[in-house]
């Protein structure tokens, strides 16, 4: 570094690649700073969900208790979300205007066509077969958990569902927590909490590495695709069905898959690691309540990547306000009671979260 500062060949071209990294690494500590200012947790909780739950009376579920599901391909090649698809093969577009695209349209139809010949194939050899399984409990919010009992009794929790809540200054509108979309203990009210997971398929990697063995790239990438796209359709249809039958709290519900994909239904299925609930180790409460890998097969890795790939899991709620939202950044104080709430090191909690550290962690 001296002998650069004092070369005058050098000196130049290093204080400008300095600058540069020291800009670089002020970037990056400017995006710890939230576009609005944080608030303490506890001004961001005198914040939350404003409901009047004595005016309510939350949906009685109809099937209480964990069940494994099935689905067939035929079912739910009409519930998949074929955008995602082509985004997979470096094509933009919305299905279906994509198939008439001036400059992709030929291409995205050829594609179409493989997939559809391709899952025609799957379910027919049943070489790739969906399942899942899903659970409803009597729940009640304490805080910014969820207690989760065992029966209607509601005297034995046989879990918690811990979650996060915005902190950062809102004007005109609430400081959301996932928890704030249960009815609370105090209110006297019973309310339910729905889990799932659900996998595409746990032959996706077997069927894939055969592909691989003989070389052929396209069915590979093929094979996988269809997989997220059966697993993410598995999702939606376990969804309706809730909503339908076994939560049953929209009976008559009749939409399109245009409506579905809209989200166009009362009711929100928040995943673990997605922004509404960011923090990964909360899918093992799920695999709890579920026993997902009995059920299913389906695993959590110790990163708690889920395999196979092609899986989706989260929670189901039913409040008629409840809505999808970023938790985004978050100040020391809540990471500090996040930790105490979930028996972790402050220190831990920041690795998990450390994409939503609205500080620097020492």
């Amino acid at each position: 570094m001296v002998a650069a500062l004092l070369s005058d060949t050098q000196r130049d071209d290093f204080v400008a690649r300095t600058r540069k990294e020291y800009e670089t690494v002020r970037i990056q500590h400017g995006r710890k700073k939230p576009r609005t200012p944080p608030v303490t947790l506890e001004a961001a909780r005198d914040n939350d969900f404003a409901f009047d739950w004595q005016a309510y009376t939350p949906p009685v579920a109809h099937r209480l208790g964990v069940q494994e599901v099935e689905a067939s391909i035929e079912t739910l090649r009409n519930y998949i979300d074929w955008t995602p698809f082509f985004m997979t093969w470096s094509l933009a577009g919305k299905y279906p205007r994509i198939l008439e695209d001036e400059v992709v349209g030929v291409e995205a139809q050829r594609l179409f066509k493989d997939a559809n010949d391709m899952l025609d194939k799957l379910s027919a050899e049943k070489t790739l077969n969906p399942r899942g399984v899903v659970g409803l409990f009597p729940a009640n919010r304490v805080g910014d958990d969820i207690e989760i009992y065992r029966d209607e009794t509601r005297t034995h929790v046989i879990n918690v569902s811990h979650h996060l809540r915005q902190q950062t200054e809102k004007t005109g509108f609430a400081n959301y927590c996932l928890a704030d979309f249960v009815a609370p203990k105090l209110s006297g009210k019973a309310d339910y909490i729905g889990a799932f997971a659900v996998t595409g398929g746990l032959e996706e990697d077997a069927l894939a590495d055969a592909f691989e063995a003989q070389h052929d790239d396209y069915n590979k990438i093929m094979v996988k695709a269809l997989a997220d796209r059966l697993a993410e359709a598995f999702a939606e249809y376990l969804h309706e069905r809730v909503r339908k039958v076994y939560w049953g709290y929209a009976p008559n519900e009749n939409l399109s898959n245009e409506e579905l994909i809209r989200e166009n239904y009362q009711g929100i299925r928040p995943a673990p690691g997605y922004p509404a609930c960011p923090e990964h180790t909360e899918k093992a409460t799920i695999w709890e309540l579920l026993e997902v890998e009995k059920h299913t097969g389906m695993k959590l890795t110790e990163s708690f990547a889920m395999w196979p790939g092609a899986s989706v899991s989260g929670w189901y709620f039913s409040h008629p306000d409840s809505k999808y939202y970023a938790v985004a950044q978050i100040q020391r104080d809540q990471v500090e009671d996040y930790a105490r709430r979930k028996g972790m090191s402050v220190t831990e909690v920041e690795r998990w979260l450390a994409p939503n550290l609205g500080y620097d962690a020492e």
